[in-house]
């Protein structure tokens, strides 16, 4: 099984299954293009592909967006994310999916209104990935020069080849997570959901 090779041969295998979405490596070179910031491709459609060729599904089956997470800190103005993501919207023209782009910088300033719960400055697009709900989700990728991958997998590989979801509990709320598992989990029920823990962030 993938989840129990060494963590060097994992890397390897992500990248075979990823190249696998013809979508996500279009939006990969793209964004490359974009020149943003500390940019990461993100998320459910990193994830998701692996979740889908493990299980045997189109790689593309079910991924309802691309996330484009990059950090400038220095205009934390709407108006400058805004013109980020115009100028987004026609590099990825013509892509056979919606691409969002978001200033991770700026999460603060509207994460408590929309979720419930305080959101502190963060420091880098790392440390936005590493607040996702699961530990699963916390993942990100982008091309760098020469076509170099750089991955960042806090908490590693192995959940993902193995299909477990497990809760991150240092931000979202539990309600979060648990929205997204059972959504999830209609779609690929050979997912292993883990149960939020009792005294997590609530």
């Amino acid at each position: 099984m993938t989840g129990r090779l060494p963590i060097d041969e994992q890397l390897v295998v992500l990248r075979e299954v990823l190249c696998r979405n013809d979508v996500l490596v279009e939006v990969l070179e793209r964004g490359a293009a974009l020149g943003l910031p500390e940019w990461y491709v993100t998320a459910g459609c990193l994830f998701q592909t692996v979740w889908n060729v493990v299980t045997g599904r189109p790689p593309g089956a079910g991924i309802k967006d691309y996330d484009l997470f990059y950090f400038d800190g220095d205009d934390l103005s709407w108006e400058a994310e805004d013109r980020a993501i115009r100028r987004a919207r026609e590099v990825f023209a013509g892509v056979a999916a919606e691409v969002e782009v978001r200033n991770e910088a700026r999460v603060h300033l509207w994460y408590g209104e929309k979720f419930g719960v305080p959101c502190p400055p963060y420091e880098s697009t790392e440390a936005a990935i590493d607040s996702f709900a699961a530990t699963t989700c916390c993942l990100g990728v982008r091309l760098e020069e020469g076509g170099r991958w750089r991955v960042y997998a806090p908490h590693g590989l192995s959940d993902v080849f193995n299909l477990v979801l497990r809760p991150n509990p240092v931000l979202a709320p539990r309600s979060v997570y648990e929205t997204k598992a059972a959504r999830w989990r209609t779609r690929w029920p050979e997912l292993t959901v883990l149960a939020w823990p009792d005294g997590g962030s609530a």
